[in-house]
């Protein structure tokens, strides 16, 4: 029998971060991706949070320090995040705001 993993959906960013990342951080302080792994890209998904009233996810190769930042930016306004067209102009990226675009390591898309 196998096991059921289900990506859990957050109401916000800030849940996310709190109840997610720190923990994740704490326990492993030598990670610098949510997957723990160096370099690669990876389709799998980590989790979802909600941003103005869409669902978005947040891939495992995300960059934890960069999370860091879009949490810092939460704290100081209420629309940290640029919502952008991806390179392929068929979904929508969010960037954090003054944050450079290119080589973001902030892998976080609209879905649906």
């Amino acid at each position: 029998m196998s096991t059921i993993n289900t990506i859990p959906t957050f109401e916000n960013f800030t849940d996310f971060y709190k109840q997610v990342v720190e923990p994740l951080k704490q326990a492993n302080v030598a990670h610098i991706r949510l997957d723990g792994k160096l370099k690669g890209k990876t389709r799998n998904v980590f989790a979802y949070f909600m941003y103005k009233d869409k669902k978005w996810r947040v891939d495992a190769d995300t960059y934890i320090d960069r999370l860091k930042l879009a949490y810092e930016a939460a704290q100081q306004s209420d629309e940290p995040f640029v919502i952008k067209p991806t390179r392929n102009h068929k979904g929508e990226a969010l960037c954090i705001k003054g944050q450079p675009v290119r080589n973001d390591k902030f892998n976080v898309y609209s879905v649906g």
